[in-house]
């Protein structure tokens, strides 16, 4: 199951200046790629290296150490890693003629694909890191340090989450009133188009104390809403408070409990996993926001079963029906693959036939891209590039039309506003609306991390102007 992909950016939180009689801190650049759940883990690398001594920073100029956080998702992932290492190996060679010592690590889901194969490609690099042991960081560079380059990509026998230290309350509050928290990992459905379960490896689920006590913190940094991350999040189940097991349906509503928290998210979901007691916390909580994103991927049964999806268009579509008898303001959001080997022309309206049935707010969509080693790689039937990019037009023009009835729709009305962060024009602030479109208000509107009621006056491209009610 996949996480909704991000382009690449960069976590850094400028230094402060250092007292003149302390030695200068050790820095370290991470570049992040892909989806929410490399952006949470980022920010924990960073918490995990502060432990042993570097402060994050947004400018790889002044690094000490890199870290490419890496996604294998999409096409040709490991081909621009390489590109940005060859980059960053001529920095390095830079700095040795200096005499400057850098660092340079690959994590994430290219490095537990990919493995060895990094530093042989990359003489360069010093450590390949997978995602469930960047716990281990401090340990790995301390035998970087000792002239060996390190691969580090086992699946953890222990909790990484256990051993991580917690980032102190100054560090949390500089990341602002939103904040992502994963509470599972890893993924059991095997979609045949999907390296996930190869990368991430099988389900894990937090338990709820866990989550609960770091979710206080959050809270208590001033943050106002959380979005829950996993693979395949709706399959969370953990361990509760009452030593009984719990489902996301009930973890939301503790979660609901916590002083200050107000706005509730998760994602990515499976149509499978879509249970009772989580359909019924989209009725009853209101902290809950009304924005789903649940994937389906393709509107053919054919196809659907050549993608091990285990469900059927028509078992989606009883769901959306379910789910938004439950909470009529929802809005749905979705994942689409088009040309998937052995896709006709007739499979392909059959998924635009479902996307004017349920009529989404936001999607995503993507041309197949065989990811080595997972089974649709080797099916037959692969189609041409120029067919994909076709299809992709044509399902993209539709799903935009939708994402535009939608915001027009919202014209007039009242909701709810988080104020997030200042405007790019003085005298604006940006907010966030409970279907996550940046709502522009007056600066005088409220505080960040207030949340006002406002009136939607007019819209933007992907955003809404609104004045104070």
């Amino acid at each position: 199951m996949e996480l909704n992909t991000t382009e690449s950016h960069d976590i850094g939180i400028a230094p402060e200046h250092p007292v003149s009689a302390a030695p200068a801190a050790k820095k370290v650049f991470v570049r992040t790629y892909g989806c929410q759940m490399n952006v949470y883990d980022s920010q924990r690398m960073t918490d995990a290296l502060a432990a042993d001594g570097y402060v994050a920073t947004d400018a790889i100029d002044d690094a000490d150490l890199v870290l490419l956080n890496t996604c294998h998702i999409r096409e040709k992932a490991a081909e621009k890693v390489y590109s940005e290492l060859g980059r960053i190996r001529d920095m390095k060679a830079e700095r040795a003629e200096a005499g400057r010592e850098l660092l340079i690590g690959v994590a994430g889901c290219v490095a537990q694909a990919e493995g060895a194969e990094i530093i042989r490609r990359s003489p360069a690099v010093d450590l390949v890191i997978g995602p469930q042991t960047y716990h281990r960081l401090p340990d790995v560079l301390a035998r970087v340090r000792g002239g060996r380059k390190i691969v580090e990509t086992d699946y953890a026998v222990e909790d990484k989450f256990e051993h991580l230290p917690q980032p102190k309350r100054a560090e949390l509050v500089k990341r602002g009133v939103t904040a992502f928290l994963t509470v599972q990992e890893g993924c059991d459905k095997f979609c045949t188009f999907c390296v996930v379960p190869y990368t991430r490896g099988s389900e894990v689920s937090r338990p709820v104390a866990q989550i609960v006590a770091e979710a206080q913190r959050l809270a208590e940094a001033g943050v106002r809403e959380v979005t829950l991350l996993g693979q395949n999040v709706n399959a969370w189940h953990g361990e509760g408070e009452d030593g009984e097991e719990w489902g996301l349906g009930r973890l939301l509503f503790r979660l609901a409990e916590i002083p200050g928290l107000a706005r509730l998210r998760y994602t990515t979901s499976h149509p499978r996993d879509m249970d009772d007691e989580l359909i019924a916390a989209h009725r009853d909580l209101p902290a809950l926001m009304p924005y789903l994103h649940l994937p389906v991927q393709s509107g053919s049964d054919r196809i659907l079963k050549a993608m091990n999806r285990r469900h059927t268009a028509r078992d989606y579509l009883k769901l959306i029906d379910r789910i938004r008898a439950a909470r009529a303001d929802i809005a749905m959001s979705g994942d689409f693959i088009v040309g998937f080997p052995g896709e006709t022309e007739a499979d392909f309206e059959a998924t635009l036939k479902l996307v004017r049935e349920v009529s989404y707010a936001s999607a995503f969509s993507f041309k197949y891209s065989p990811r080595p080693g997972t089974p649709g790689a080797e099916m037959d039937g692969h189609l041409p590039e120029a067919v994909k990019e076709e299809r992709l037009r044509r399902l993209q023009a539709l799903i935009s039309a939708q994402q535009q009835d939608f915001i027009a729709s919202l014209v007039g009305q009242t909701i709810g506003t988080l104020i997030d962060k200042p405007g790019r024009r003085p005298g604006q602030k940006v907010g966030r609306s409970p279907w996550l479109q940046p709502v522009i208000v007056d600066d005088k509107a409220g505080e960040i991390g207030d949340i006002i009621d406002v009136r939607i006056t007019r819209t933007g491209q992907n955003s809404l102007f609104a004045e104070l009610v």
